[in-house]
C-alpha cells in the first residue's frame, strides 16, 4: 500500500493514477490512437495529389467556395474555409468537453497536481514562441513575420499521442497521462490566443445573439442531461441546432468561430445531474460524437490544410529555404518545445518540493518532450489565421509544421524505442520471478 507522504515530504511530479483514471485515460489514448492515424493518412494523401501534375485540380476542390447568407452572415465560404471553420469546431467542441473533465475530476482538479502540467505547457509555449520571434525579429522582416510566432506552440493530441501509443506501450503509465494533460493544457492556451491574439474587429451584436442560443444550450444539458443521455438522436434534433446558431453567430462576431465548440463544450455537466454515481452526459457525449471528430472531421480538415507543394516546379525550394518562417517554425518544434518543457519541470523539482516519480525517469520525459514538438492540427489553423491563405508565408509555414512535426516524432521514437524495450525486459525479468518464488521483486533502474 502507497504511503501518504507527510506535509515535509517531497511530492512527486508524476504519481501513478488510480485504476479508475488508468482506465479513463487508457479510453482516451486508443481513440485519439486510432484518430492520429486517419489524420496522417487524410494528410499524406494531400501532399501526395498536391505534388503530382494534377496538383492544381487539389488547389480547385479546396478553394471552391459555396454556402448561403443567414443572420446577415455571409457563409459563402471555401471547402477549405468550411473545413477548417466548421468541422474544427467539433474537434474543439470534444477539446471542450475534456478540458472540463480535466478540471471537474481529471488531474487539474487538484492544483497540486496541475501545477506540473500547466507549469510544463507554459514553458512548451513560451520558448517555441521566443525562438520564432528571435528569427523572424534577427532577419529584419518587420511586424508581418512576427504575426507567426504562435505556430510552433501547439502539441497536437492526437499525434503525439498516436505515436506515444505505438512507441511507448511499455513506459511508465504516469509519462502517458503527462503527455496527455500536458496537450490538453496546451489545447487550453491554444485557445485564448486564437480567442483573443486573432480577433481583430468585434461584433459585439453577434455575440450578444450567440448568448441566447449558448444558455438554452446549458439549460437543456443541465435539466435534460438524463434524457439526452439515454436518447441519442435528441442531441441531434434539439442540442444540435442550438449549436449551429451557435457557431453563426460566433463567426459573425469576428472570434474565430471553434471558439463556439469550446464554449458548449464546457456548458455539458461532467456528473451526473440528479446526485447518483455514474457516467455523466458529458463522458456520454464524448463517447458518442468521438468517432466523427477522429474519423471525418479532422482528417478531412487535414487532407484541406496539409496539401502544398513542397517544390515549385517554377521556384524550386529557394523561397523557403530562405524564409525565417520556415526555420522559427522548425526550430520552434524541435528545440523550443522539448527546452521549454523540461526547463520548467526541472525549475519545478528545483525550487519546489516536487520530484518525479520512482517509475519515471529524465531521459523518459525528455523523450516525451520530443513528441509534444508534434504541432499539426492546431499549428496549421493557427499558420492560417496568422498570414492568411493567399501568402507565400502561409505555404512556407505549412511544410514547416510538417517537416518540424515529422522530425518531432522520429526523433522521439529514436529516443523512446530503446527505452520502452528495456521496460518490456524489466517487466518480463519481473514476471519470471513472480512465477519462481510468488514475490514480486522491486526493481531499482540505474539509468538517470
Amino acid at each position: 500500500m502507497t504511503q501518504t507522504p507527510s506535509s515535509g515530504s517531497p511530492k512527486n511530479l508524476f504519481s501513478r493514477p488510480s485504476y479508475k483514471e488508468s482506465v479513463r485515460i487508457g479510453d482516451i489514448l486508443r481513440k485519439e490512437t486510432v484518430g492520429g492515424m486517419v489524420l496522417i493518412a487524410g494528410a499524406i494523401l494531400a501532399l501526395i495529389w498536391a505534388n503530382t501534375p494534377m496538383r492544381d485540380s487539389y488547389f480547385a476542390l479546396r478553394d471552391f467556395h459555396f454556402g448561403p447568407t443567414l443572420f446577415g452572415v455571409d457563409l459563402n465560404l471555401s471547402i477549405g474555409h468550411w473545413a477548417a471553420d466548421a468541422l474544427l469546431a467539433v474537434f474543439f467542441f470534444l477539446t471542450g468537453l475534456e478540458l472540463k473533465k480535466e478540471f471537474a475530476i481529471g488531474d487539474l482538479h487538484n492544483i497540486k497536481t496541475a501545477a506540473v502540467p500547466v507549469a510544463a505547457a507554459f514553458g512548451g509555449v513560451l520558448v517555441p514562441a521566443l525562438i520564432f520571434v528571435a528569427i523572424a525579429a534577427g532577419s529584419g522582416g518587420g511586424t508581418e513575420l512576427l504575426r507567426g510566432w504562435a505556430i510552433p506552440t501547439a502539441t497536437d493530441i492526437a499525434f503525439a499521442v498516436a505515436v506515444l501509443a505505438v512507441i511507448g506501450s511499455a513506459l511508465p503509465a504516469s509519462l502517458r497521462i503527462f503527455l496527455l494533460t500536458l496537450a490538453v493544457v496546451d489545447d487550453l492556451i491554444a485557445i485564448v490566443i486564437i480567442a483573443f491574439v486573432f480577433t481583430d474587429d468585434l461584433k459585439f451584436e453577434y455575440l450578444g445573439l450567440a448568448i441566447i442560443p449558448i444558455i438554452l444550450f446549458t439549460i437543456l444539458a443541465r435539466y435534460l442531461g438524463k434524457f439526452f443521455a439515454k436518447r441519442a438522436w435528441a442531441a441531434w434534433l434539439i442540442l444540435l441546432p442550438l449549436g449551429i446558431l451557435t457557431w453563426i453567430f460566433v463567426f459573425g462576431s469576428g472570434i474565430h468561430a471553434t471558439i463556439a465548440g469550446v464554449v458548449l463544450g464546457f456548458c455539458v455537466p461532467v456528473k451526473r445531474t440528479d446526485g447518483r454515481e455514474g457516467i455523466g452526459l458529458a463522458e456520454r457525449f464524448e463517447h458518442r460524437f468521438r468517432p466523427l471528430s477522429s474519423g471525418f472531421c479532422i482528417p478531412i480538415f487535414a487532407f484541406f490544410a496539409a496539401g502544398v507543394t513542397v517544390i515549385s516546379p517554377d521556384k524550386g525550394s529557394g523561397g523557403l529555404l530562405t524564409d525565417p518562417v520556415f526555420w522559427g517554425i522548425v526550430l520552434g518544434l524541435i528545440f523550443g518545445k522539448p527546452i521549454g518543457i523540461m526547463g520548467s519541470t526541472w525549475l519545478l523539482t528545483k525550487f519546489t518540493k516536487a520530484s518525479l516519480d520512482k517509475d519515471a525517469r529524465w531521459g523518459d520525459l525528455f523523450g516525451v518532450t520530443l513528441l509534444a514538438g508534434i504541432g499539426f492540427t492546431v499549428s496549421l489553423l493557427v499558420s492560417e489565421l496568422s498570414f492568411g491563405l493567399e501568402s507565400a508565408h502561409y505555404e512556407h509555414a505549412k511544410v514547416a509544421i510538417l517537416a518540424g512535426s515529422f522530425l518531432a516524432a522520429i526523433l522521439g521514437a529514436i529516443w523512446l524505442v530503446p527505452r520502452n524495450r528495456r521496460y518490456k525486459e524489466i517487466a518480463a525479468r519481473e514476471s519470471r520471478d513472480d512465477d519462481q518464488d510468488g514475490i514480486p521483486d522491486v526493481y531499482q533502474s540505474d539509468d538517470k
